[in-house]
């Protein structure tokens, strides 16, 4: 059986020799690089399961790399960062990435997340073959594509954002906490911000809604969480 490939790309030796050791222990595949720039050609050139990226990186910083590899990527990346300011996790996630780990943190965590969102990514491929095809006052989720359209027009979102949105349709008129959206999509252990919820509700609402701040599709129910909205 082929191994899980996953990109490591981290300036700092000392911790990414740690995070190599703990998930080659896993027995996954890694292949190291120590440059922003360096990481994009690295990632662009071969297929990977998993990207980690540092974002303080020489020749190119981890938003930027996500920024780029996001739109030509469907897979996860996960974002470890020494920097805890609420404003550069949603950044991240806002560019793509499907985790924010804060440095210091235990490798034996980073594993956890790694085996959580390869896990995730490997179910909803899965039971895309079975599910069907969502329609909804103009909004139209396709499962077995991965493709979502609104009005006929196509638009664009990441495997993470196709997954809440698919959840949520699936399920329409059901209030769902942020904790209860949080472990059903990431998965993680309780390791990670429910707050990624909200960022995520926020991308898909730009994609979707003709007016995000008035949604009709993702209805915020105040003090309890978000349901869809079925419409003819």
């Amino acid at each position: 059986m082929q191994k899980i490939q996953i990109l490591l790309i981290e300036d700092d030796l000392s911790i990414a020799r740690l995070e190599r050791d703990y998930l080659e222990i896993e027995d996954f595949q890694v292949t190291h690089c120590t440059d922003g720039k360096q990481g994009l050609e690295f990632a662009l050139k071969a297929e990977w399961d998993l990207i980690i990226i540092d974002l303080m990186l020489p020749g190119m910083d981890g938003f930027e790399l996500c920024r780029q590899l996001r739109g030509r990527l469907d897979i996860p990346f996960i974002v470890v960062s020494a920097r805890v300011e609420d404003n550069d996790k949603i950044r991240a996630l806002g560019l793509g990435a499907d985790d924010y780990v804060t440095k210091p943190f235990s490798p034996a965590e980073l594993v956890a997340r790694v085996k959580s969102h390869l896990k995730m990514y490997q179910r909803l491929s899965s039971k895309a073959s079975d599910s069907e095809d969502i329609s909804s006052g103009g909004l139209l989720v396709q499962p077995k594509s991965h493709r979502v359209f609104i009005d006929n027009r196509e638009v664009a979102l990441t495997t993470k954002e196709f997954e809440l949105l698919y959840f949520l349709a699936s399920n329409p008129d059901i209030v769902f906490s942020r904790e209860q959206i949080f472990e059903r999509i990431w998965s993680v252990d309780n390791y990670g911000d429910i707050g990624t919820v909200t960022v995520y509700i926020q991308k898909i609402r730009k994609k979707i809604e003709k007016d995000p701040a008035n949604p009709v599709f993702i209805e915020t129910v105040w003090g309890a969480g978000y349901r869809f909205m079925k419409h003819v």
